[in-house]
């Protein structure tokens, strides 16, 4: 299949931005061997890119990133390494691509502390100002899905609509993060990891002081529209 020239220049640089925010899930420390994974949608086609399933992490390049369409399926443009597989959570990312058409980036992660309270089966409570800014609220627990077919996608798709929050929890798996783009999802595994470990510790040293729905609105809305340059 033949692609504009826009959507040509598109996947090569999307390519190149989601091999370096491999890297960023490294340096924060929430992924381990080869687990993990960050994907973006290509603006002006039904495509989205994401890492290939089993290598390391110093071994990604942006020649290696997979170009599949939105159901999953690799798409040989001419752009090489047609035979890799994409990763295993492929198929979960292009639900949410398919459904929620205002996401241009999903990241999965095993970090350690938000996995736990997965694993609890247990949402964040918003205690934190920055929960606030970023999450608009509690971080939520998604349904138990095994993988393998989109039935993670669809429990992402199913606890974060309506919600602000662009991260949930997946029982018994860990944190999916969404977002406009593949670095601010990126942003969202990150700070979910951060609150994930500063409500624990919190909690371990006794109850915690809940923020008023007003002020964690607030929050949000400074954040959201009024934050940064």
């Amino acid at each position: 299949m033949s692609y504009t020239a826009e959507v040509m220049t598109a996947i090569a640089t999307l390519r190149e931005e989601v091999c370096a925010l491999h890297a960023e899930l490294v340096r924060y420390e929430l992924v381990v061997w080869t687990a993990g994974n960050v994907s973006a949608r290509v603006p002006g086609a039904d495509l989205m890119i994401i890492k290939p399933s089993g290598i390391d992490y110093d071994a990604l390049t942006p020649e290696n990133m997979v170009v599949t369409d939105l159901y999953g399926t690799p798409v040989d443009g001419g752009w090489g390494n047609p035979e890799l597989s994409p990763s295993s959570d492929t198929a979960a990312h292009a639900y949410v691509y398919r459904h929620m058409p205002e996401v241009g980036g999903v990241v999965h992660t095993h970090s350690s502390y938000a996995t736990a309270w997965a694993v609890r089966g247990e949402a964040i409570p918003c205690v934190l100002t920055m929960m606030g800014d970023e999450f608009g609220g509690e971080i939520p627990v998604g349904p138990f899905a095994l993988i393998g077919d989109d039935s993670i996608g669809r429990g992402i798709v199913e606890t974060l609509s309506g919600s602000r929050s662009p991260a949930v929890l997946m029982q018994n798996h860990g944190p999916f993060t969404i977002g406009g783009s593949a670095k601010s999802a990126v942003k969202a595994a990150v700070l979910c990891e951060e609150v994930a470990r500063t409500v624990h510790l919190s909690r371990e040293l006794g109850s915690m002081i809940p923020i008023d729905s007003a002020h964690i609105d607030s929050l949000h809305d400074r954040y959201q529209n009024v934050y940064g340059q």
